[in-house]
């Protein structure tokens, strides 16, 4: 594998880090106290092409690979984890899944507002009661005729109430059993399709979080993605390239709160120095630096296979696992190496603080990826 970053990579992480330092900056702040979810940036990033990165130019996307993704949520996600984590939820998960299950007419007909960033997109897996459990799932799809007919509740949802448009995972079996469930397209303002709970969150806060709720709900067969059952399938596909994307999404966390102790350590003196010349400061600053980079290099690993239409389980599990558990590492050694002054909002390092626990828990927790990771290694 080669690491040296391609031209094109350089260019787009340049071209993310210049809207985030120009738009994101200056507003991270009251977006994440009032928890404001600001479609306007994501209207802007839609421009710029960042809100179709892996949709090909014949749907009106920007047609790059995980490379250049991963570095446009690593841009992103330094300045403000709430407004990468939605680009990486509106990319990956449902404009992703209808790249990958849709048929050319359904293609045709959705990924281009999402490409262009004119829709936001969301993606609805979880309930109030299955997280992980997915197969016990209660929100149920009904054939009726050549309609059918939702019914139920998914939690937890980025975007559950902007959204223009979600992709679907409904059962249409029996609990438990082998291939029951499907996946199915619900725009926004069908009727029976509405907004519950918004979550008021620790972190991620500009990041929307909501309910969606189905109450016969009606959509046309031609909403439906792939075949009957196989919307388990689908979804576990979707979250292992998901997972890349939450990986990216937590060292950009890292970075920028290893960045920030850095330049602080460097600048705070005590007793006529600055505090990095303090074993206890400079050690935690290698701790940072190594894992930042061995977090890195599995990304790295990661987003080749995809690129290469690898398998990419255990990779992205890795990536994902390993890379979110060192952004709450790396930030709650940020905040100890600000002392008072990091638990404080004036200074950013409290943020990531908050930001980064979400990165162990969203597109499945650090136990789930140990558990896929464990099923990977002892199948060989």
């Amino acid at each position: 594998m080669h690491f040296e970053q391609s031209e094109l990579t350089s260019q787009v992480a340049a071209t993310a880090r210049h809207f985030a330092e120009q738009y994101i900056r200056p507003e991270l702040m009251k977006w994440d106290e009032s928890q404001e979810f600001p479609v306007h940036i994501f209207r802007e990033m839609g421009k710029l092409g960042l809100m179709g990165v892996l949709v090909p130019h014949a749907y009106g996307g920007s047609e790059m690979g995980y490379f250049e993704y991963n570095a446009i949520i690593q841009e992103i996600a330094k300045v403000c984890g709430s407004i990468g984590l939605s680009l990486a939820a509106h990319n990956s998960l449902c404009t992703n899944h209808l790249l990958s299950f849709g048929t050319e007419q359904q293609k045709k007909t959705w990924l281009p507002q999402l490409a262009r960033g004119e829709w936001i997109g969301a993606w609805g897996l979880t309930e109030p009661n299955t997280g992980s459990d997915a197969g016990n799932m209660q929100t149920t799809a009904v054939k009726d005729g050549d309609h059918w007919v939702l019914n139920g509740t998914k939690s937890w949802i980025t975007h559950g109430k902007s959204g223009d448009i979600a992709v679907v995972i409904c059962r249409t079996g029996a609990p438990r059993t082998s291939g029951n469930s499907t996946a199915f397209v619900v725009e926004r303002g069908t009727p029976g399709f509405m907004a519950g709970k918004k979550e008021n969150k620790l972190g991620m806060r500009a990041s929307e979080t909501a309910e969606m709720i189905f109450d016969n709900c009606r959509i046309p067969d031609a909403n439906r993605l792939g075949e009957v059952g196989d919307g388990f399938r689908q979804a576990m596909k979707i979250l292992d390239g998901g997972r890349i994307s939450i990986a990216a999404l937590s060292l950009g966390i890292a970075k920028g709160a290893y960045e920030a102790a850095l330049k602080y350590s460097q600048e705070r003196y005590q007793f006529d120095q600055p505090i990095s010349s303090f074993q206890g400061i400079s050690f935690k600053l290698a701790d940072m630096a190594t894992e930042i980079m061995a977090a890195e290099l599995l990304i790295w690993q990661a987003c080749d296979l995809k690129n290469r239409g690898e398998k990419v389980t255990k990779e992205g599990a890795m990536a994902k696992y390993y890379a979110s558990e060192i952004a709450v590492k790396t930030a709650t050694d940020a905040v100890q190496i600000f002392g008072g002054y990091g638990y404080t909002k004036d200074f950013p390092v409290e943020k990531y603080y908050r930001d980064a626990k979400l990165c162990t828990i969203g597109e499945g927790t650090s136990e789930i990826q140990k558990l896929v990771i464990s099923r990977e290694v002892l199948q060989k």
